[in-house]
């Protein structure tokens, strides 16, 4: 479950990476949310998994500290 969080932050890494870099929303793309900023049911819950994973990896990267 732990590599799982961590994978899931990463990829949300790197749709930070696309957004600073190109301006592109690889999760709005993804989702047909639509342009960069709009949202839609999918895409808030792909964004929600995304946070509750970085907030894991956290926990475990602190853990193995």
């Amino acid at each position: 479950m732990e590599g799982l969080a961590i994978v899931v932050a990463a990829i949300g890494a790197i749709n930070w990476g696309l957004v600073g870099l190109f301006g592109f929303d690889l999760v709005a793309a993804v989702t047909t949310a639509g342009r960069f900023g709009e949202t839609n049911l999918v895409s808030r819950v792909v964004y929600v998994i995304i946070g509750i994973a970085g907030v894991a990896a956290l926990v475990v990267l602190s853990a193995n500290i």
